[in-house]
């Protein structure tokens, strides 16, 4: 009873982060003065990124155990779900493409900022600890980033 209950409240909320994606998508068609996608081409793809979110979150709980979390699961997903060789990738890019991904940030943006603002006092406790976390965490990703972009650029002839 309990996780269907949790369930129900996860696919509330997954409709109202749709909701936002859909009105971040037409305020960015707006403001960029894009060809305007119709809202109808968008839903498919914003119902597939929210069925694989629903997914990884049920992953998750079902494996409560293993120290994953449910944001990998959902990148792991949508990376299986699009690969060339998959049966799901024409149609799921098919879907997925109508989505603008900027624009789905403002709704994790916002849920990561309430998130972090209920943690308020454990981050207190961190303090100067977390800076130096993420000044690491920032130049190994800027780092790593960087080295991945060359192999490739180098691999692809382009430098």
């Amino acid at each position: 009873m309990q996780m269907l209950t949790r369930t129900i409240n996860q696919s509330k909320i997954m409709i109202v982060i749709g909701m936002m994606i859909l009105i971040g998508q037409r305020i960015a068609q707006m403001i960029n003065h894009k060809s305007v996608t119709p809202i109808g081409q968008m839903v498919p793809g914003i119902l597939a990124i929210l069925l694989v979110c629903m997914l990884s979150l049920k992953i998750k709980e079902l494996l409560p155990n293993l120290k994953f979390p449910a944001f990998a699961w959902a990148t792991l997903i949508a990376l299986i779900l699009s690969m060339p060789f998959m049966p799901t990738a024409k149609i799921f890019l098919q879907y997925t493409n109508n989505v603008n991904f900027l624009a789905t940030t403002t709704p994790i943006l916002a849920f990561a900022g309430i998130s972090v603002g209920n943690k308020i006092d454990q981050l207190k406790k961190i303090s100067w600890k977390l800076v130096i976390i993420s000044i690491a965490v920032f130049i190994g990703t800027y780092f790593g980033s960087a080295l991945v972009a060359q192999m490739i650029l180098k691999m692809q002839g382009i430098i």
